[in-house]
């Protein structure tokens, strides 16, 4: 399951030992198009990894002061540290490749 965060609060997150964080909006089609992507995904490693979503609009000052230029943008931290990210929609596949090396 995909969490949302409000309020720029990542303190949930960072105490994760794999968290991925989906920068998105609501007016974004990229974003609509990777969010049931996430959601399998999600359901799959559920236990393995944690998955959040920041709506950008709403949480500007998150989305600063994690570099967030371009969206859909992931997030990728390990002990709440950020070990990577990405930009643009990526199919569930390739998703999953990422994800496992960054969870290593």
């Amino acid at each position: 399951m995909v969490q949302k965060i409000s309020n720029n609060d990542m303190s949930e997150v960072k105490k994760q030992a794999f968290a991925v964080v989906d920068f998105s909006a609501e007016w974004c089609q990229p974003c609509h198009m990777l969010a049931p992507v996430l959601d399998e995904v999600a359901e799959e490693l559920d236990g393995q990894a944690s998955f959040y979503n920041v709506d950008v609009d709403a949480n500007g000052d998150l989305a600063m002061e994690y570099g967030i230029r371009n969206i859909p943008a992931l997030v990728f931290l390990k002990d709440g540290e950020v070990v990577g990210k990405n930009v643009g929609f990526l199919p569930k596949p390739q998703l999953q490749e990422v994800i496992d090396s960054y969870r290593k």
